[in-house]
C-alpha cells in the first residue's frame, strides 16, 4: 500500500462503497465525505449513508458537510492537502473544492461517456436496448458529467438483464477503474481525452410520476422500460382502479388490442403497440411483489380488461 500521496473519497449510495474499499487498499484514503445524516423510516430516525458505514468500518475519519460551498468545508478539504480527490455518485462538487487536489479530481460514472450523462446512466442504457454499458473515469469540471475522459470499461447488457442487476455487475468494475485511474495519476501517466459533445445523449432522473407504461408503445420498447427502472422506481399501470407494479414481462405471440388486457392459459397477457407480452412479475396494489404465477394461484377477479391511464408520454 502506498500511503505517500493523499487520496480523499467522496460519495453516498451503495454503488460507491467498493471503489472506496479498493481505494483504500491499494493506496490509503486519508478521508471520506458523505452527505449528513438523514431521517429514515416511521420514525425519522438519522440514517448514516452506505458511504459513512464503510467508512467508518475501514477506520476512516468522515466529513459530512451540510454545503459544499462553505468556506469552513473549503478549509477542511484544504488542511488535508488532497493529491487526488475522487468521487462516486456524490453531489455536484464546486471547483473551489476539486480544484485542490493537485494531480486531479475524478469521477466513477456508470455508463460509457459521452452517452448517458446525467443521474440514471444505468437505468437508460437499459430503457434504450443497449446491448452494452460500462463505467468512465473522468476529470470534474464546471459542467456536470462533461470533463476529459481517462478511463473506460465495458459490460454487455445481457437480454432481460434489470437495472438493478446491471448496477450490481457496474459496481466491481468502478472499483477496479477507480483503482487504476488512482494508478494513473499517481505516475503521471493519464492521457485526458476530451468527450465528443456531439454524440451525448442524456440520463434525467426517473420518479414514479414518470414511470406509467404507455401501452401504445411497441412491445419491445415496453419490456426494456419495465426492466430499466426495475428495483426503482417500478413501472406501472391503472388495473381495474388500482396502480399494479410490473417488474418483468417476456414476449408472447397472443394477439390482444393496445393497451388491453386478459387473463387465460396461466398467462397476464398485456397488448402494446405492435404485440403482446406476458407479465411474469407484479406487485398488485397493497400486496407484496410476487411471479404472476403465484397471483394467479389465489385469483378469483375479472379475466379481462382495459388498462386506465396509460395515455402518457414517457418521453
Amino acid at each position: 500500500m502506498d500511503k505517500s500521496m493523499n487520496i480523499i473519497f467522496m460519495g453516498t449510495p451503495e454503488f460507491a462503497v467498493p471503489s472506496l474499499q479498493a481505494i483504500h487498499q491499494h493506496f490509503g484514503v486519508q478521508a471520506v465525505v458523505t452527505v449528513p445524516d438523514t431521517p429514515q423510516g416511521r420514525g425519522m430516525k438519522l440514517t448514516p449513508s452506505a458511504m459513512k458505514i464503510a467508512a467508518l468500518e475501514l477506520g476512516l475519519p468522515v466529513l459530512q458537510p451540510e454545503s459544499l460551498k462553505s468556506e469552513e468545508f473549503r478549509h477542511e478539504i484544504e488542511s488535508l492537502k488532497p493529491d487526488i480527490i475522487v468521487v462516486v455518485a456524490f453531489r455536484i462538487l464546486p471547483k473551489s473544492i476539486y480544484s485542490l487536489a493537485s494531480l486531479g479530481a475524478f469521477n466513477i460514472h456508470g455508463s460509457l461517456l459521452p452517452k448517458y450523462r446525467g443521474a440514471a446512466p444505468i437505468n437508460w442504457a437499459i430503457i434504450n436496448g443497449e446491448s452494452e454499458s460500462g463505467v468512465t473515469s473522468f476529470l470534474l469540471n464546471d459542467k456536470v458529467d462533461t470533463g476529459k475522459i481517462l478511463l473506460k470499461a465495458s459490460t454487455p447488457i445481457t437480454d432481460g438483464m434489470t437495472a438493478g442487476e446491471l448496477y450490481e455487475t457496474l459496481m466491481p468494475l468502478g472499483a477496479e477503474l477507480a483503482v487504476k485511474t488512482c494508478d494513473r495519476l499517481l505516475k503521471h501517466t493519464a492521457n485526458p481525452i476530451p468527450q465528443e459533445d456531439e454524440i451525448a445523449t442524456p440520463a434525467p432522473k426517473l420518479i414514479r410520476e414518470n414511470c406509467v407504461i404507455d401501452w401504445t408503445k411497441p412491445a419491445g420498447e415496453v419490456r426494456n422500460f419495465i426492466l430499466g427502472v426495475n428495483p426503482a422506481p417500478i413501472a406501472w399501470t391503472l388495473w381495474i382502479g388500482k396502480r399494479i407494479k410490473i417488474y418483468r414481462a417476456t414476449y408472447s405471440d397472443a394477439h390482444i388490442n393496445t393497451g388491453s388486457w386478459s387473463i387465460k392459459g396461466g398467462q397476464f397477457l398485456v397488448g402494446c403497440g405492435d404485440a403482446a407480452l406476458s407479465l411474469t412479475e407484479i406487485q398488485p396494489e397493497g400486496k407484496p411483489r410476487m411471479s404472476v404465477a403465484d397471483f394467479l394461484r389465489g385469483y378469483r377477479g375479472e379475466m379481462g380488461g382495459e388498462f386506465m391511464g396509460w395515455e402518457v408520454d414517457n418521453s
